[in-house]
C-alpha cells in the first residue's frame, strides 16, 4: 500500500489493493496506478478509484517525512526574460521561509501530456505554482487527490471555481496603453496579440478594442495580427503591419515586451524612426525594457508581485490558512522614449 494512504479510524491499513480493485471492477494494476498519481488511467476509474478508498475509510494524506520544503514552478517555456523576473518574485517569497524552488516545464504549449503531474506527485513538494496552464479535470483531481495545492499563475483560460489563481488586470492593461496612443493623437493603432487561447492575450486585445470604442474608432481587422509572445512573433507580426507604407499604422501596440523588441527590429530594417515616425508600447515592464533604444513605454504587470503572491498562496494553503482564491493586481502605465505625439500631416 502506497505510503500516502492512512485509516481515518486507528491509522491502519486494513483495506488492501485486492478489495478496492474487487469493489470497483478495476483491475490490480489500475488500482495501484490511481493511488500513485499516474496520468495513464481514465478519470472514471480514477474518480470510482478514490470513492471506493474514501468509503472505506481512507483519507488520502502526504507523509511529513515525504513532502519536501519545495515550492515546484512549472513553466511551458523558461528561455525568456519573463520567466526568470517570474522565478524572483517567487524566490524572494520562499526564501525567508527556508523553502527551495524547483523548476520544471510541461512541454508543449497547447496541449502537453499528463506526465509532468506525475513527476511532480513523485517529487512531492508542498505546492505547485503552475504559470500559463489551463488543468484538466484530470490534471486537477492528480493534484488534489494527493494533497499537492496548485495556484495558477496566469491562467491560459478560465481557472475553474476552486482553483487559486494570480493574474494581473489584462483588460485594463490593454484600455490605458490604447487610451495612451489616442491621447497622442493617433487613431491608426496596431496591435500584435498574443495567441489567441490565452486568456491574458484577449482580455488586452478586448481592452484595446474598448479604448476604440470610447473614441469612436472602429476596430479594423487589416490592424489587428496575432504573435505568439515571442520577439521573432513581434517582428513577423510588425513586417506585416508595416509592409505597406501608404496603409501602415503611425503606432503598435505590442503584446507584451518581447513583441516590442521584434517591432524594434522590424522598424529599423525599414528605416522608420521610433518614436519619430512610429509610436511603440508593449506590455510587462520586463528589466530590459528601460534599456532599449529608445527606452520602451510599456504597461507595467507586476510580475514579481504577482509571483511572490503566488508563492504567499502556497505557503498559506499548506499552513492552513484561510485565503482569497482569485488575486488579481493592477496595472499601470509607463511613459518612456518610444511614444510621442503625432505630428500633423499637411
Amino acid at each position: 500500500m502506497a505510503p500516502a494512504e492512512q485509516r481515518k479510524s486507528n491509522g491502519e491499513n486494513k483495506v488492501k489493493l485486492a478489495d478496492i480493485a474487487k469493489q470497483t471492477g478495476y483491475s490490480l494494476a489500475t488500482v495501484s496506478k490511481a493511488l500513485n498519481g499516474k496520468a495513464d488511467i481514465s478519470e472514471a476509474a480514477r474518480q470510482a478509484i478514490d470513492k471506493a478508498l474514501k468509503d472505506n475509510g481512507y483519507i488520502r494524506r502526504v507523509s511529513l517525512s515525504r513532502k519536501q520544503r519545495t515550492i515546484e514552478v512549472v513553466f511551458r517555456d523558461f528561455e525568456t526574460i519573463w520567466a526568470l523576473e517570474v522565478l524572483r518574485g517567487i524566490i524572494t517569497e520562499a526564501k525567508p521561509h527556508n523553502i527551495n524552488v524547483m523548476v520544471a516545464e510541461s512541454g508543449d504549449r497547447q496541449h502537453p501530456d499528463s506526465s509532468w503531474v506525475e513527476g511532480i506527485i513523485d517529487r512531492q513538494p508542498i505546492g505547485a505554482i503552475l504559470v500559463f496552464s489551463n488543468l484538466t479535470d484530470k490534471e486537477r483531481s492528480m493534484f488534489q487527490s494527493h494533497g499537492i495545492p496548485f495556484v495558477v499563475f496566469d491562467p491560459s483560460g478560465n481557472p475553474a471555481l476552486d482553483d487559486l489563481s494570480v493574474q494581473a488586470d489584462n483588460w485594463m492593461g490593454g484600455v490605458i496603453a490604447t487610451r495612451h496612443l489616442l491621447e497622442l493623437g493617433h487613431k491608426r493603432i496596431g496591435i500584435i496579440t498574443g495567441p489567441d487561447e490565452m486568456l491574458c492575450s484577449r482580455a488586452r486585445l478586448d481592452g484595446y478594442s474598448a479604448a476604440l470604442a470610447e473614441r469612436n474608432i472602429p476596430t479594423s481587422p487589416e490592424l489587428i495580427t496575432e504573435g505568439d509572445f515571442t520577439t521573432p512573433g513581434g517582428y513577423e507580426g510588425a513586417m506585416a503591419l508595416l509592409e505597406d507604407e501608404q496603409s501602415r499604422p503611425t503606432a503598435i501596440f505590442a503584446g507584451n515586451d518581447l513583441q516590442a523588441m521584434g517591432v524594434y527590429e522590424a522598424a529599423r530594417q525599414l528605416k522608420i524612426r521610433i518614436p519619430e515616425d512610429l509610436s511603440v508600447i508593449g506590455f510587462d515592464d520586463i528589466q530590459t525594457a528601460a534599456y532599449m533604444g529608445p527606452a520602451l513605454t510599456t504597461v507595467r504587470q507586476p510580475l514579481q508581485d504577482m509571483a511572490a503572491t503566488a508563492a504567499r498562496m502556497v505557503i498559506d494553503t499548506n499552513e492552513g490558512r484561510k485565503i482569497q482564491k482569485r488575486v488579481v493586481l493592477s496595472t499601470s502605465l509607463v511613459v518612456r522614449d518610444s511614444t510621442r505625439r503625432l505630428k500633423s500631416r499637411d
